[in-house]
């Protein structure tokens, strides 16, 4: 159930006939290279959770857009300090347990949202990708085939290839890995704002992306 399609007076009484579980999405406003818009992980995460509420029966509020993405300056990022993050959550979260609701899920659409979102105890939080088998990227052939399956503002003509750890040792991924998440880091590596290639990426591969996060998602939430 979408927080849009809730009205006080019945949900008040929903809320004390019976315990609900909330999930509150958070994205990023980030640049994901010439092909995707800046608005992508909000977009995905917002449509996974919107999903995973349907299969489970739990309620999802709108969408936290901001996050934590210094590390893709000078690449275009309107970011949000980690501790501003946590006191945003923290407080939905006091302020969600005040009104009787104590199940609440924090699903995390952006790498760099993880440190913070981790932190936070009393709620069960989830990295929607650790939900899928296949390799993650940015901008790549995972992110771009899921969002040619929930939006029509990818522009594929516009899709290139960019970093790729193919053929690298692991102490060199590592090294890599350790460079990309820090401010301003990203761009060193992927210099084209891409880590993957999305140039093979299809819609369906996205739904099934999508179905298969969605199914092990409901399956962790409901164990």
């Amino acid at each position: 159930m979408d927080a849009s399609e809730l009205y006080d007076p019945e949900f008040r009484k929903l809320i004390k006939s019976k315990k609900q579980t909330v999930i509150i999405p958070v994205g990023s406003l980030e640049q994901h290279g010439a092909h995707l818009p800046i608005t992508t992980d909000s977009d995905i995460v917002t449509e996974i959770a919107s999903r995973l509420a349907k299969k489970c029966g739990f309620i999802v509020l709108p969408t936290i857009n901001y996050g934590v993405s210094y590390e893709h300056s000078p690449l275009f990022n309107t970011s949000i300090d980690g501790k501003v993050l946590g006191n945003i959550l923290m407080n939905i979260i006091h302020s969600l347990k005040e009104n009787n609701v104590n199940s609440i899920i924090i699903l995390n659409g952006h790498h760099g949202n993880d440190k913070i979102i981790g932190t936070l105890r009393s709620v069960s939080s989830y990295s929607y990708w650790h939900f899928m088998k296949h390799e993650f990227d940015h901008a790549g052939f995972v992110e771009t085939s899921l969002m040619l399956a929930i939006s029509d503002k990818v522009k594929m003509k516009k899709a290139k290839k960019g970093f790729t750890t193919k053929g690298l040792s692991e102490k060199e991924i590592q090294r890599i890995n350790k460079l990309s998440t820090q401010q301003g880091g990203f761009p060193k590596v992927a210099k084209n704002g891409v880590w993957g290639d999305p140039t093979k990426a299809t819609k369906k591969d996205g739904e099934k992306f999508l179905a298969e996060i969605v199914r092990n998602l409901a399956k962790e939430c409901q164990s």
